[in-house]
């Protein structure tokens, strides 16, 4: 249920990943984000989807490696927790990886049908 993030809401956080968890029924990108105020850095859980649902738009388990420098752009959750559901990240290499269109087609391209 996304009932516990503030869908109207896009929120930019930028840390260094420490886990990123490819498991079913939701992915998990964790980070640690840089304190506002300075100090340490704050453990942020971002939700994703599935495997299987990422996996069909460019994703794949070694997309985000542990130490990875990121920028995450989430929908946040509604209590103003370190935490949201993804919407897409910046890649260290400045690749953008879109949770609803990845990288690349979102499904493989229709084959026309063959004229009879």
């Amino acid at each position: 249920s996304f009932a516990m993030f503030d869908m109207a809401k896009e929120q930019t956080i930028s840390g260094t990943v420490t886990d990123f968890q490819w498991t079913n029924p939701h992915s998990w990108i964790w980070l640690e984000v840089p304190s506002a105020s300075g100090g340490g850095g704050e453990q942020w859980g971002v939700e994703g989807m599935s495997p299987n649902f990422l996996e069909r738009r460019g994703w794949s388990k070694n997309t985000l490696h542990r130490g990875d420098k990121v920028s995450v752009v989430i929908h946040p959750v509604k209590n103003g927790g370190h935490g949201g559901s993804f919407v897409r990240v910046t890649l260290p290499d400045g690749k953008v990886m879109d949770m609803m269109g990845g990288s690349g087609p979102v499904y493989p391209p229709a084959t026309p049908a063959p004229k009879t």
